[in-house]
C-alpha cells in the first residue's frame, strides 16, 4: 500500500456538504493522516460534489485538473451528489481514481487503504439510493466561530426541478438523544454558533414520534452553545409554534429564518410540486413580523422556470416587493437531467432567465438595504469571525446583519454588544462598541 500522508478536501455546495467534508477529514486526521490546504501539494484529493447546478458539474472537472497541476501523482476521490447521480461518467474524468456514492462515501478511508496504486480506470463504488437507509451524523469544525450541524438527510418531496432526492435518497435522521449527543460534542469545543442543517430539516421525524419542533425545543436546552441558526425550512413545515418558539420563548435561537418560495405564482408552485401556495407563504412571514419587527427573513428563488411566462415572472416579483422580507438567494433554473422539469413547458431563452435573474438581484439588494436601514440606530450582539480584511473585522449580530469594525485580535470568536450606526458604500454595517 502506499503511504499516504497528506489530504486536502475540497467542498461544491451546501451547508449539508460542509458538515460532512468536515466530518470526514476528522476521520482522515484519527486515521494518521495529516489535513493541508488545496495548495500544498498533498497526496490525496478528496473532492465533495454538488449537482444542484449545471455550474457545479463544471466545477468538479476543473478542480480535479487543478489537482492534478498540483501534483500528478496525486490520487484524486470524488464523493458527494454528482457521484452519486453521474459516477460512470465522473469516472471517465482523466486523473479520477475514486469514485464513491452516497452510501459509501463516509468509508472512503477503507476504499483508499486496500488501495496500492494509481488507477488507469477509476474505481466506482455505488449502490442505488433506494438502498441508502442510514443516517450519518456530521458536523464542521475548523471555522471557531460556527458550526454546521447535520440534522436531516435525504428528502420525499421530489419537487419537479430538484436532483437531491436522486442524489441523497429518502428524508432520515437519528433520534434526537442522538442528534443532541451531537450538539454538546460541539459544545466542548470553542464554536459559539450552531446552525442546523440538512436537506429538508423541517422533516426531521417524518411524522413519526419525535418533529422537528421538539428538537428545536432540546437543542435550546443545550449548554455551551450562544446561537442556535435553522440554515433554511420549508413555508409548509414552518409552523406557527416554532416560530413563535424561536422569537418569543427561545434563550438562544435567533430572529433569522431562510425559507424557500421558488416563486410567486400559483400555477409554477403547482407544476415544481411545491407543498404550498404564496398565501401560506405571505401568512408565515406576516406571523413572524407580528412577533419579531427585526427579525431576518430570507428567501430562495427561482427563475426561469419551463414554461415560465413574462406575467408569471412579474407575479413573483410583485409579490416579494409587498413582502416584508431582508434578501434573496436567486437561482437561475438550469435543466437537470432525470427531473420531470425538463418535459414541462417552453424552455425560458438563457438571455431572458438572465434578465429576470438581474431584476431580482437588484430586488434583494433593495430588501436588504431597507432592512439594514430598519437597524441603524438600535443596539445588537455580534459575533465577530477570525477573518481579517485589511485592518477589518466582521461578524453578523443576531438578526443576519453583517458588521464591521477595526480588527481587534482580542475579540475574535467574541460576542460584543454594539450600535449599529451606518451603512458603508460596501453595503456592510458600520458600528460602534457599548
Amino acid at each position: 500500500m502506499i503511504q499516504y500522508k497528506k489530504v486536502a478536501f475540497y467542498t461544491l455546495g451546501c451547508k449539508l456538504n460542509f458538515s460532512e467534508t468536515s466530518t470526514i477529514a476528522r476521520n482522515f486526521e484519527e486515521g494518521g493522516y495529516a489535513k493541508v490546504d488545496f495548495e500544498e501539494i498533498p497526496d490525496i484529493y478528496v473532492i465533495n460534489t454538488c449537482s444542484v447546478t449545471e455550474n457545479a458539474d463544471k466545477k468538479c472537472k476543473q478542480l480535479v485538473k487543478k489537482a492534478l497541476k498540483i501534483n500528478p501523482d496525486a490520487f484524486v476521490a470524488i464523493i458527494g451528489c454528482f457521484a452519486q447521480l453521474k459516477p460512470v461518467e465522473i469516472s471517465k474524468i482523466p486523473g479520477v481514481d475514486l469514485v464513491l456514492g452516497a452510501n459509501e462515501k463516509f468509508n472512503i478511508l477503507e476504499h483508499i487503504e486496500k488501495l496500492q496504486t494509481k488507477q488507469e480506470q477509476a474505481i466506482v463504488s455505488f449502490e442505488s439510493i433506494k438502498k441508502t437507509e442510514d443516517f450519518i451524523p456530521a458536523f464542521s469544525l475548523g471555522d471557531r466561530t460556527r458550526s454546521f450541524l447535520k440534522v436531516q438527510d435525504g428528502c420525499d418531496y421530489f419537487c419537479t426541478f430538484c436532483t437531491i432526492p436522486l442524489a441523497r435518497g429518502k428524508s432520515r435522521n437519528a433520534s434526537i438523544t442522538k442528534t443532541i449527543a451531537e450538539a454538546k460534542k460541539i459544545s466542548e469545543t470553542a464554536v459559539k454558533e450552531v446552525v442546523l442543517t440538512g436537506v429538508n430539516i423541517g422533516d426531521f421525524g417524518q411524522n413519526g414520534d419525535e418533529n422537528f419542533f421538539q428538537l428545536v425545543q432540546e437543542l435550546d436546552r443545550v449548554e455551551g452553545i450562544d446561537r442556535f441558526r435553522i440554515s433554511s425550512i420549508e413555508p409548509n413545515l414552518l409552523s406557527n409554534e416554532i416560530i413563535h418558539f424561536c422569537l418569543q420563548e427561545s434563550k438562544h435561537f435567533v430572529p433569522h429564518f431562510h425559507i424557500p418560495l421558488q416563486s410567486g405564482s400559483n400555477r409554477l408552485l403547482q407544476v415544481m410540486r411545491r407543498k404550498y401556495l404564496r398565501e401560506l407563504y405571505a401568512e408565515r412571514v406576516a406571523f413572524i413580523k407580528s412577533l419579531r419587527k427585526d427579525t431576518c427573513i430570507g428567501v430562495d428563488v427561482i427563475v426561469g422556470f419551463p414554461g415560465e411566462t413574462d406575467a408569471e415572472f412579474m407575479e413573483t416579483m410583485d409579490f416579494l416587493k409587498d413582502l416584508d422580507i431582508s434578501y434573496l438567494h436567486v437561482f437561475t433554473y438550469s435543466e437537470r437531467a432525470n427531473t420531470t422539469a425538463v418535459k414541462l413547458g417552453e424552455p425560458v431563452p438563457m438571455s431572458i432567465r438572465r434578465e429576470r435573474s438581474k431584476q431580482l438581484h437588484i430586488l434583494s439588494d433593495k430588501k436588504k438595504r431597507a432592512f439594514y436601514e430598519q437597524n441603524i440606530g438600535t443596539i445588537r450582539t455580534v459575533l465577530f469571525e477570525h477573518e481579517e480584511d485589511n485592518g477589518i473585522m466582521y461578524g453578523f449580530t443576531e438578526n443576519y446583519v453583517k458588521v464591521k469594525m477595526a480588527y481587534d485580535a482580542q475579540m475574535v470568536n467574541t460576542f460584543q454588544r454594539i450600535e449599529l450606526t451606518e451603512i458603508d458604500r460596501d453595503g456592510i454595517m458600520k458600528c460602534t462598541l457599548i
